[in-house]
């Protein structure tokens, strides 16, 4: 990685690839439940927005602020942020120099899988001043896909990490039938543009639409409805990067319409398709910050 701590260096390199106002993302190489990104961002940013993922990122260059659970959040170069699913968090620069950060996004079943089962960590603090050096190696080459071994390294990492900055929880854990609620996130991963009713839920799952509900959310961070959501919205970033209008996307990941699409998407990533569009597709062959 680079000198994270040379900030002058960092915002200059800010400077030299983004006008501004500008908005830069480079998406990088994966695993199933993994998603790797750099961004570099001038001006304003991010509106109020939430994932169904975990996200672990560092932040590169300039002062990245964020507000998270009612309180304003500054995260410094080579300091690390941590939030939660389904939490709502903005996100825009500190100084009018901008500002650059690496991300992982993980799916919460995974860091379920690498902890062995148990609540998903709450970290309360979002910033983390310091975690395992090894950590940082999975930001490194984003470019390049995550094998099936690299992909459970990566996940143990920032589930350990999770879990050592997790603050103790006083409630009751929900009694979970994993195997059921995993039949109703397949189900609504196999098709995310069909709603489905309550009552096909309790068919699949084997428990009432109340079970389910409560049981979706402890084991996975977020609701039913809000993770059929999401994967509309994978499938709608997956259409748009080739270029696709958004009103044929809208319908193709199962919108109401183009405006439905947008309020959605403004919702969980705080940027309308089209500016999320002009983010990824101008970064292509920019390096925002500079590679190891």
């Amino acid at each position: 990685m680079p000198n994270m701590r040379d900030n002058a260096g960092g915002v200059e390199l800010l400077r030299r690839h983004l006008p501004s106002g500008g908005n830069r993302f480079r998406l990088g190489g994966g695993a199933p439940g993994i998603e790797r990104l750099e961004a570099a961002l001038v001006g304003e940013a991010f509106s109020p927005h939430r994932h169904d993922t975990y996200a672990v990122g560092i932040t590169l260059a300039g002062v990245q602020t964020f507000r998270y659970r009612g309180e304003r959040r500054h995260c410094l170069p080579g300091e690390w942020h941590v939030l939660h699913p389904d939490e709502l968090h903005d996100g825009a620069a500190g100084t009018e120099d901008g500002f650059g950060y690496r991300i992982i996004y993980l799916d919460p079943v995974l860091v379920r899988d690498a902890l062995g089962g148990g609540p998903l960590p709450f970290v309360a603090d979002p910033v983390i001043h310091a975690v395992p050096s090894h950590l940082a190696g999975f930001l490194t080459n984003i470019d390049e896909p995550l094998d099936d071994v690299e992909a459970a390294e990566t996940a143990t990492a920032i589930a350990d990490v999770l879990r050592t900055h997790a603050a103790p929880s006083r409630r009751r854990p929900v009694a979970l039938d994993m195997t059921a609620v995993r039949r109703v996130r397949a189900l609504l991963s196999d098709d995310p543009t069909t709603r489905h009713r309550a009552e096909e839920l309790e068919i699949v799952a084997g428990l009432d639409r109340w079970s389910v509900a409560r049981q979706f959310r402890a084991a996975f961070g977020t609701s039913p409805t809000r993770f059929r959501t999401m994967r509309q919205l994978d499938m709608a970033r997956r259409l748009i990067r080739t270029g696709r209008r958004l009103s044929d996307v809208a319908v193709m990941a199962g919108f109401a319409d183009q405006a439905h699409l947008t309020r959605m998407f403004k919702r969980a990533y705080g940027l309308t398709p089209a500016a999320w569009a002009t983010a990824v597709g101008t970064a292509h062959g920019h390096r925002l910050i500079r590679r190891s």
